[in-house]
């Protein structure tokens, strides 16, 4: 079957059993991963299906960042993913099932597990780049919004005299994990990528920092080194 075939049955899939309000990881983030795992994935030798069945289904169970066990929701969906493909895709390949699985239980910041296949590598990497650039940063506030975590910190916006919290505040998420990202990406267009959108988002922090202080056309020079700096170390 051709991968453009796989794709329509798992969006009809998703479109018959995945309603969800969370537009973090709706089906626009399946597809957009999935997008951008092409870009990537041109420059290696992989499975396709495996990297498209990944992508499609890998927040198929992803529970609230306050969850207490938020860390566990890859290795949920990993196991949900293989009982779906058994159940209702029969015709899916069974030999595919274990890369798929390590594809998605590995894909998570949280998790903290390391990928050990190519497929699973950009599987990781596709999903974390959503998670910079312009798209990061509407989720970052989309999420704190719906939690009801402040925006910033008004005091001290930027942490330069308390210890980050981004439960506290969703500003705070940028330093603590999104600034982050590029380091821990596992290929090199990943990684190219990731340091473009992260540069997208310090401009942004001194832009706002900018603006608190009055100034509505310019950028903090200072928290953009700052940040930069911290970025390229």
């Amino acid at each position: 079957m051709e991968l453009i075939q796989w794709q329509q049955r798992f969006e009809s899939w998703l479109d018959e059993h995945h309603a969800t309000d969370d537009t973090a990881h709706d089906i626009s983030h399946f597809r957009r991963v999935w997008m951008t795992a092409q870009k990537i994935m041109v420059h290696h030798h992989v499975d396709p299906l495996t990297i498209l069945t990944a992508c499609y289904f890998h927040d198929i169970v992803s529970l609230p960042k306050n969850h207490p066990e938020r860390s566990q929701s890859s290795r949920l969906a990993a196991r949900r993913t293989r009982e779906i493909l058994h159940r209702d895709f029969p015709d899916f390949p069974p030999d595919r099932y274990a890369a798929v699985e390590h594809a998605i239980e590995a894909h998570s910041f949280s998790a903290g597990l390391t990928p050990h296949t190519i497929e699973a590598k950009i599987v990781q990497d596709a999903d974390r780049l959503e998670a910079l650039g312009a798209i990061g940063l509407a989720r970052v506030f989309a999420v704190s919004g719906a939690l009801g975590v402040p925006l910033f910190n008004a005091d001290d916006p930027f942490a330069d005299a308390r210890p980050l919290d981004d439960r506290a505040f969703a500003l705070d998420h940028f330093q603590t994990k999104l600034l982050r990202l590029p380091d821990t990406m596992q290929t090199d267009v990943g990684r190219k990528l990731a340091q473009h959108n992260a540069d997208f988002l310090i401009q942004f922090m001194a832009k706002l920092s900018a603006e608190l202080q009055g100034d509505c056309i310019g950028l903090d020079s200072q928290i953009q080194h700052r940040l930069l700096r911290s970025l390229r170390k």
